[in-house]
């Protein structure tokens, strides 16, 4: 049976391709202005990565999915595309690798220097610049960090930082931070914080939002929603980061087949998010790679309301999902059922005590404990083409134990309106907080955390259940014992997992594909986006 359902995957993945090369062949000839510089241009003697010889005069062409849903401030972006981009305008004073997320010093000249168990300091980069000329001060870190720990300021990042009581500048060139208690992963957790000028975001923080100011390689210059990002090379960078090409347009594509006609007829040379069925077909005509994520689809359920305060009810529709069959024929193959909150890959898996495995007699007899037998809802579900794809499928899996299911699909930003406004009883929807770190207490903060998800979204804010949670995410954040701290993220997982007011159903593969003879350097993520920080065209 798997046989005959890859070689039906590999057929029509390989139709669907031909279609886009024959639609690319039609348009290509008129492609040619959209692009950079020529090929032709001056070369240096740089031969890293696949490409050959990088061109320090090329401009890279990228397919982005997903919309510019949220502003560029990095104190309250969360959109994928604004966050991606940020990661080539701003820098932290410490910076994760984007592929291994491994921490390094980028605006600091190292990583923070610990003075005692609750006291850091840092000292800047000398010569850092921001991209409209000021030089970076201990003054502009402050101010960044400063900002974000307002409440008035409602920043997504606060939620980061609960060990956080000050930062002062101690000289134009360092900065101390001091501890309400004693945080093991506070040199590279502060990588959540981007470094951003003072002066113009007090003037004008709308503007500076629409289009931002930082002092990373690339300069963003414009961006226009449904249409593009348009990045240039900040000729005065120092840091460790240099940009190896002169401009970057990110196409946003939210369309699937337009995304990979795109790749197809050279328009861009990279693209994210490539359709699950067209994985198969593209491989030989293109590099791609998929690689294991921590980004997964949901199940997030509004706990104020009945019967959805109800933890039987809410395991039961998870326990009714057919998830082998939502991996093999919605995501082909490209996804693993969820047996904890983080993915297998992830460096502290832990297999949850709760696994749901497919069981509909199992969710039928919770259903019925709980007195929700001949249960009607109502599924809201994002519009991005693998979630779309998957919706059908649980709808399909609720229906068969008798819940009686109505779609709601529809874009990102309408259908969270819905969610904050209350007026939802489940949701599934794509999630990955990895783009902001990887660490466990990040991750589970991001959702479990004092932030809007608890608050505004699934609503379980100052029950039990919550307190439960972050009172095991702090104790497990003030432990300086690895082994120990541990043990305390696998209590939460274990509790999150059982309580399931948001739980992962499949952590996914992200697959990614580029033209390796145009690009060198250029790697996959493990996370929602692109990165060219050191990629350059051939």
């Amino acid at each position: 049976m798997l046989d005959r359902t890859n070689k039906e995957i590999n057929r029509r993945g390989f139709l669907r391709l031909a279609g886009a090369v024959s639609a690319a062949a039609a348009f290509t000839g008129s492609l040619a202005a959209c692009g950079g510089p020529s090929s032709t241009a001056t070369a240096t003697a740089d031969r890293s990565g696949d490409g050959g010889a990088a061109n320090p005069n090329g401009t890279i062409e990228a397919g982005i999915s997903y919309a510019l849903s949220t502003g560029f401030d990095p104190m309250t972006s969360s959109g994928a595309t604004p966050v991606a981009a940020n990661m080539h305008v701003f820098e932290g004073l410490v910076d994760l690798d984007p592929v291994t997320r491994e921490a390094y010093p980028a605006l600091a000249t190292a990583l923070p220097q610990a003075v005692n168990d609750t006291t850091y300091r840092a000292s800047l980069r000398g010569g850092a610049t921001f991209h409209d000329g000021s030089p970076v001060t201990a003054d502009d870190v402050v101010f960044s960090f400063t900002r974000i720990l307002d409440p008035k300021n409602a920043s997504l990042m606060v939620q980061f930082l609960p060990f956080l009581d000050s930062v002062t500048a101690v000289d134009p060139a360092t900065v101390e931070f001091r501890l309400k208690y004693a945080f093991p992963l506070f040199p590279a957790r502060i990588s959540v914080v981007k470094v951003v000028p003072q002066k113009i975001v007090e003037a004008d923080p709308k503007a500076f939002d629409a289009k931002p100011v930082g002092s990373g390689p690339y300069q963003l210059i414009e961006a226009t929603r449904q249409d593009k990002i348009v990045f240039k090379r900040w000729d005065a960078y120092n840091g460790p980061r240099p940009a190896k090409a002169a401009a970057m347009n990110w196409r946003l594509v939210n369309d699937n087949t337009a995304r990979v006609n795109a790749l197809v007829s050279g328009r861009v040379q990279a693209i994210e998010d490539v359709p699950y069925i067209d994985v198969a077909g593209l491989k030989g005509r293109t590099t791609t790679e998929s690689v294991a994520s921590f980004g997964n689809l949901f199940l997030m359920f509004n706990c104020s309301q009945k019967p959805f305060d109800d933890k039987r009810v809410r395991q039961a529709l998870h326990y009714a999902l057919d998830i082998d069959k939502i991996v093999t024929t919605a995501m082909y193959g490209q996804g693993i059922a969820s047996t904890s909150y983080l993915q297998p890959s992830h460096p502290d898996y832990h297999r949850a005590a709760t696994v749901y495995t497919h069981d509909p007699a199992k969710a039928k007899a919770l259903l019925a404990e709980a007195g929700a037998s001949g249960l009607s809802l109502t599924l809201l579900a994002t519009n991005t083409g693998w979630v779309g794809d998957i919706a059908p499928l649980i709808k399909e899996s609720w229906d068969a134990i008798g819940v009686a299911t109505t779609l709601d699909i529809g874009d990102s930003s309408g259908q969270y309106k819905k969610v904050d406004a209350g007026s939802f009883q489940v949701m599934a929807a794509p999630g990955d907080p990895s783009v902001f770190g990887n660490d466990t207490d990040l991750l589970l903060r991001w959702y479990y955390g004092a932030g809007v998800w608890p608050t505004k979204r699934y609503r379980w804010a100052g029950s039990a259940e919550d307190t439960q949670v972050r009172g095991l995410l702090d104790q497990a954040a003030q432990t300086s014992d690895k082994d120990a701290r541990a043990k305390l993220w696998g209590q939460a997982i274990d509790f999150v997992a059982d309580q399931a007011a948001l739980y992962p159903v499949v952590h996914r593969k992200l697959p990614t594909a580029w033209d390796a003879k145009k690009l060198t350097g250029f790697k996959p993520l493990p996370t929602t986006g692109l990165s060219f920080l050191g990629v350059a065209t051939a």
